[in-house]
């Protein structure tokens, strides 16, 4: 499980092989073997034994800001496995090789779009015209692909990053039209979200920003040598590149708690130029984000949590990295 502090003062230490919880009279302790990463979204206190404890057992510390953007993470200094696969991230970065990894993930988040409009549309009959209309011009933009050329060159990225854009205008004004009136939206708004939508969102992105992160350390990718989003000084490029493909996890967990109406005005703390979420919005929203992350899902013929078909992915994207090396 994820172990979120989300707490303020909250105070982590180490008892035998526990984690101890502390925050004024109230105590608890979990079993290290039970914790898979601790996300700490708020003041508090952890100790070096602590962090030892975490390190021994392959678990990473996060460190989150009020906007849900990961600023720190407390990790073993090992790579995930050979170097070998972390020169050839570099290597297919301007090749046929990297432009088939960039229009697969690209594609695959124009799908899954596609996909969750469309079964949307099947509960929302009165909107079933208006959402086709959407779909239609998603499905078009995409077919933009098939035109480009097989010279991975920088006005290739562009392009690509063009569509793609396109694409998500399309895709968050379909999402908008379908929330209730007084939290519609203006497409996408970040740090701060000027919308109770996008606050939910960024959040969400954030944690699964920091799960994609994690997956590439230990499949052996370098969470900085991008294909699609590169040379951008000190940025996880690759880690911008993956997160494509789970995007739609985080739109669905958000879209679901409003259709659930469990989005309330009190979950954010008005700022100056928007919003964020404020400990009960983070809470609610990080519990359903672990609840839906932990379902089990048919995927490539197995059953398996989503939360765990992101290293499967990373592991197998590290593979034909090697193999295509071969």
């Amino acid at each position: 499980m994820q172990l979120v502090i989300n707490t303020y003062g909250s105070y982590i230490q180490k008892n035998g092989d526990c984690f101890k919880v502390k925050k004024d009279e109230q105590i608890f302790e979990i079993s290290a073997k039970k914790v898979s990463s601790i996300l700490i979204t708020t003041a508090a206190y952890i100790t070096t034994d602590s962090i030892k404890l975490a390190i021994d057992n392959n678990i990473d510390i996060i460190f989150m800001d009020n906007f849900g953007e990961p600023f720190g993470r407390v990790w073993h200094p090992k790579l995930g496995s050979t170097t070998l696969i972390r020169r050839r991230q570099l290597e297919i970065s301007n090749t046929q090789d990297g432009l088939n990894f960039v229009k697969k993930w690209v594609k695959t988040k124009f799908d899954n779009q596609i996909n969750l409009l469309t079964s949307l549309r099947t509960t929302r009959t009165k909107k079933s015209k208006e959402i086709t209309e959407y779909i239609l011009q998603l499905k078009n933009i995409k077919k933009k692909f098939d035109d480009l050329t097989d010279n991975f060159v920088p006005e290739i990225r562009d392009i690509i990053m063009g569509i793609e854009g396109s694409g998500a205008k399309v895709y968050f004004d379909c999402i908008s039209f379908l929330m209730p009136e007084r939290f519609k939206f203006l497409g996408r708004s970040r740090n701060p979200a000027k919308d109770e939508f996008n606050a939910l969102l960024n959040y969400s992105y954030g944690i699964l920003y920091s799960r994609v992160e994690k997956a590439c350390i230990i499949a052996g990718l370098d969470p900085y040598v991008g294909i699609l989003h590169t040379d951008h000084y000190n940025k996880k490029s690759m880690v911008f590149d993956i997160i494509e493909n789970y995007r739609i996890w985080a739109d669905e967990i958000v879209i679901n708690l409003f259709a659930g109406r469990k989005i309330k005005q009190e979950h954010f703390d008005k700022l100056k130029n928007g919003l964020s979420l404020n400990a009960a919005g983070k809470a609610l929203l990080i519990k359903t984000y672990t609840e839906f992350m932990e379902e089990s899902v048919r995927y490539k013929g197995r059953n398996i949590k989503r939360d765990n078909i992101i290293q499967f992915d990373c592991h197998n994207i590290a593979n034909e990295l090697i193999k295509k090396n071969k």
